[in-house]
C-alpha cells in the first residue's frame, strides 16, 4: 500500500487517509461491544499514525461528528436513490439494506447518539429526511396530520431498527421489511 500511495498525488493520499479514518470510526463506533473510541484506537484500526489523524481532525469529538455525518450521508444517499413514485417499499428496502447489511453503519446511525457525548444532540438530525419520505406517502390528510403521523411512524421505525440491531426484535428479514413497509403504507389510516 505504501508503494501505491507514493505514486499518488498528495490530495489523493489525504483523501485515502481521511476515508480510512472514517471507516475505522464506523468500525469502532459500530462495534456492539462498544470499545473506547480514542484517537490511538482509531489510528491503530486505520493503520495510520496520529499525525495523519490530526491532518484531518482537530480532536476526537470533531472526528466522531464527522463519522456520524458520513453515515448520515450514506443513509440519505441510499434513500434518495430509491425514492419511489407510489410505494414506500424501495426506500424502506434501501434503508434496511444499509442498516442490516452493514450493522456497524446502523449502530452508528441509530445507537451511537445515545451513548456518545460528541453526537448526543445529533440523534434527531437525520429525522427530517425520513419524516419527509413518510409524509410524501401520506394521502388525504391535512399538512399538520401528515407531519404528526410521519414523525410517529419514523419513531416506530427507529425503535424497530434499534431492536433488530440489538437483538431484541427477532424476525426473518423479509417479514421485518414487509412490516416496515406496511407501517409507512398504512400510516394515512391512523388519522380519521
Amino acid at each position: 500500500m505504501i508503494d501505491n500511495m507514493r505514486s499518488q498525488s498528495l490530495a489523493d493520499r489525504q483523501y485515502q487517509r481521511y476515508h480510512a479514518l472514517l471507516d475505522a470510526g464506523i468500525e469502532l463506533l459500530g462495534d456492539p461491544k462498544a470499545p473506547s473510541v480514542t484517537v490511538r484506537a482509531v489510528c491503530r484500526t486505520a493503520g495510520l499514525t496520529e499525525r495523519y489523524f490530526y491532518e484531518s481532525f482537530t480532536d476526537r469529538d470533531t472526528f466522531i461528528r464527522a463519522v456520524y455525518g458520513h453515515v448520515g450521508e450514506l443513509a440519505r444517499a441510499a434513500i434518495a436513490g430509491a425514492v419511489p413514485a407510489t410505494s414506500p417499499e424501495a426506500p424502506v428496502r434501501a434503508f434496511v439494506e444499509l442498516v442490516l447489511d452493514q450493522p456497524s453503519v446502523g449502530r452508528v446511525l441509530l445507537l451511537a447518539p445515545m451513548s456518545e457525548s460528541a453526537i448526543s444532540g445529533s440523534g434527531l438530525a437525520l429525522a427530517p429526511t425520513f419524516v419527509s419520505l413518510v409524509e410524501a406517502q401520506l394521502k388525504g390528510l391535512s399538512k399538520d396530520d401528515r407531519h404528526l403521523v410521519a414523525v410517529g411512524v419514523v419513531g416506530a421505525l427507529t425503535a424497530l431498527f434499534v431492536g433488530y440491531l440489538d437483538g431484541t426484535v427477532r424476525t426473518p428479514r423479509e417479514k421485518f421489511v414487509a412490516h416496515c413497509v406496511r407501517l409507512v403504507s398504512d400510516a394515512s389510516t391512523l388519522v380519521p
